[in-house]
């Protein structure tokens, strides 16, 4: 009877130390299969701003006072939680990418591009919002494998939007878990960016209360069976490596989940399983993946939310498994009958938003590990010029190798805007 006292005792007091040090750090950090902030569960629903720290320059794309309006508007629809690019590196000259480029040759980085970044961060701060930060993509629409790939030697990564390209794309983008030396560059680019010092609010990065998480890469894939070992290896080292810089943030993959580790469900449990990565995160792509019809995906909007709810259960049980929490931090829809613009109907596209949102309001009032989602993607105020996006033209949420207007959610998607604005109210437990 007094053992049993005793360890009650000692049970309540951990309980009561570890929420007094969360209501004092003011990160947001992950107990057992929760967010925490400020002692409490975080749970929220967000967006990806991928280009905000281009907007947030004073330079080629900049635009600080579209960025604060855009912050503004997804503050008062309860959004507060933003996944962006660090900046991209220089793309292919067979595709379309993203532009001004972060990182131009291996650690030789615009200051310009960089205060976009400082300006992002410090405005997120005003208005307590939190950023999800990745450092890398598996597509060259950002640089990515392929910036590195081509610094060694392995010439420009070709186009995936051209018959075979796609095919021929994933063989070329398997070099990077095997090719050490584009590694080495990667994880320069980590430490540059990662040790940065604010140049607006005085602060080191790893001081920073708007960072939530660094994120190793936009979709991290292996792209060959036999390569496994060696990016669970790179996954390994890269976070480490950021833990080494940064012990108060959280460590993120940024990978869709099983999909995106050649559909085994073992190496992604390993590679979410390591102590430097905090949570689990997946991707869900119902067109892309064979779920609903490209051509028709209005039709299918059925099969694709029963398999993704089922996607979603299979990573439920892997989050409890590996006690940590679970973000669905991309998914989208395309408008009605895949066709892109500003005016084209939205009807499935928003059925598809509310089955998400639900999953993630049903986990956080019944206690399962879904902590957030980030739905793909905010295009705001932005309007798409043309399909195909010219440097000049606004950003948005869809990069500059898809079509434009094609997933992006305008200040005008009335029907989007009031489910987000449901959803953002009734997860909020506060």
């Amino acid at each position: 009877m007094i053992k049993n006292i005793i360890t009650a005792i000692a049970a309540a007091l951990l309980i009561a130390a570890c929420n007094t040090h969360n209501s004092t750090t003011p990160f947001i950090t992950a107990q057992g299969t929760k967010l925490i902030k400020e002692g409490a569960p975080y749970n929220y629903i967000g967006t990806n701003l991928w280009y905000a720290s281009i907007l947030g320059s004073t330079g080629e794309g900049g635009d600080r006072e579209r960025l604060c309006k855009e912050l503004d508007l997804l503050k008062s629809i309860g959004i507060d939680n933003l996944r962006i690019l660090a900046g991209p590196d220089a793309g292919s000259a067979l595709a379309n990418p993203a532009k001004p480029y972060l990182q131009q040759a291996p650690g030789v980085l615009n200051d310009t591009l960089l205060a976009g970044l400082d300006y992002t961060i410090a405005e997120l701060e005003k208005r307590d919002m939190h950023a999800v930060i990745y450092l890398n993509n598996a597509w060259d629409w950002s640089g990515g494998y392929g910036f590195y790939l081509k610094e060694c030697g392995y010439g420009d990564s070709p186009n995936a939007n051209i018959e075979g390209g796609y095919d021929r794309y994933v063989d070329y983008s398997a070099q990077f878990s095997r090719c050490e030396e584009a590694q080495q560059l990667y994880y320069k680019f980590i430490e540059q960016i990662v040790s940065r010092k604010n140049s607006i609010t005085g602060r080191y990065y790893k001081d920073e209360p708007a960072i939530m998480s660094w994120q190793l890469c936009n979709e991290p894939r292996p792209f060959a069976r036999d390569n496994k070992e060696q990016f669970a290896g790179w996954i390994a080292k890269a976070a480490a490596l950021i833990k080494s810089i940064d012990s108060n943030h959280l460590v993120s993959t940024g990978s869709e989940g099983i999909i995106g580790c050649e559909a085994d469900e073992a190496l992604c449990e390993r590679i979410h399983s390591d102590s430097n990565i905090d949570y689990l995160t997946i991707h869900i792509w119902p067109a892309n993946w064979g779920w609903a019809s490209r051509e028709a995906p209005d039709s299918g909007i059925d099969n694709a939310c029963q398999k993704s709810v089922e996607y979603i259960e299979k990573h439920i049980a892997m989050a409890h498994r590996i006690g940590k929490p679970l973000v669905i931090e991309e998914f989208g829809h395309p408008r009605k009958d895949n066709i892109s613009g500003l005016s084209v109907p939205t009807d499935s596209r928003d059925t598809f938003y509310r089955c998400i949102f639900e999953q993630v309001n049903s986990s956080v009032h019944s206690g399962a590990p879904i902590a957030g989602c980030n739905f793909w993607g905010w295009g705001g105020c932005g309007r798409p010029r043309d399909a195909v996006w010219c440097p000049g033209d606004d950003y948005l949420c869809d990069p500059p190798h898809e079509p434009q207007g094609w997933y992006s959610v305008f200040d005008c998607d009335t029907t989007t805007i009031e489910i987000i604005k449901e959803y953002t109210q009734k997860i909020d437990t506060k």
